[in-house]
């Protein structure tokens, strides 16, 4: 191939790439959502279950006492932190008490699937680590199905309240999609 030919195709190509970047950047959408997760673990209506990892009962830290289990969730979401509110989805995941010493993380892969409301039928995933001590926790948002299509984004975590294990999470969610 002549070099004349090369370089005119490596323009063409250099061409349309930036012009479908452009035209991506232009149909780019932005929501931000706020719910609510809560999360039961205690009792007969618990809505995440351990499924593995050990219990470490001889140790006088409770943070390597769970190092290493595994919980299994389906959340409630709602639109305020009381649980008799408005359910808009579910939080549908895995997280693993991540952490051997003073600081109490999670590591978080999880799928926010709306069920009623504008976003009804749509999801978008989460994955990442959660530092819950943290007064607000940043995760990356790393795709979504739906009207969230392709999202990337980030959401921040604040803890409502807490009795023990169990806990009411506000969520602030800020989505990039098409």
């Amino acid at each position: 191939m002549a070099l004349e030919t090369k370089i005119m195709l490596l323009v063409a190509l250099l061409f349309f790439s930036l012009s479908h970047s452009e035209a991506l950047k232009s149909k780019t959408n932005i929501t931000r959502l706020q719910f609510y997760m809560h999360d039961v673990v205690r009792g007969p209506n618990a809505t995440a279950v351990r499924v593995a990892g050990r219990a470490n009962f001889t140790s006088p830290n409770p943070i390597e006492a769970m190092f290493g289990s595994i919980f299994v969730m389906d959340n409630p979401l709602t639109v305020s932190p009381d649980p008799n509110s408005t359910v808009v989805g579910r939080a549908q995941g895995i997280y693993a008490m991540s952490s051997q010493q003073n600081e109490f993380s999670l590591l978080m892969t999880l799928t926010y699937a709306f069920i009623s409301g504008p976003y009804n039928g749509s999801s978008f995933s989460v994955v990442g680590r959660n530092p819950v001590m943290s007064e607000v926790r940043e995760m990356p948002v790393v795709g979504g199905t739906g009207i969230f299509r392709l999202a990337r984004g980030y959401c921040l975590a604040k803890t409502h309240s807490m009795d023990q294990m169990d806990a009411i999470i506000g969520y602030n969610v800020t989505l990039l999609h098409y």
